[in-house]
């Protein structure tokens, strides 16, 4: 399969009203979530990690405090953000995950 090419400015802003949990931060899209505790929060990083497989695209995960979660999506490969970040993205927000 071909991999994804760098999205545009123009697309990369049309893409973000899509996902207004996530920043912008560089060539990376961030977000950050806080859960009831810290099982809470490694079952969201299990959860990440599923969908993450499927796609065979891999996001940075750092959990901290003790029930913090920052996930940073970024095709590494390319250096950019490409249509795989997004939808990986999407795919994360779409996670029925109880957060604070």
């Amino acid at each position: 399969m071909a991999r994804p090419t760098p999205l545009s400015v123009d697309e990369l802003s049309e893409h973000c009203k899509d996902i207004p949990l996530w920043r912008l931060d560089g060539a990376t899209l961030v977000r950050e979530m806080s859960t009831s505790d810290f099982a809470a929060a490694i079952g969201l990083v299990n959860a990440i990690a599923l969908l993450a497989e499927k796609m065979d695209h891999h996001p940075d995960i750092l959990v901290y405090g003790w029930n913090k979660v920052r996930i940073i999506v970024s095709t590494h490969d390319q250096g950019a953000l490409t249509i795989l970040d997004v939808q990986l993205a999407k795919q994360i927000d779409a996670l029925k995950i109880v957060t604070l």
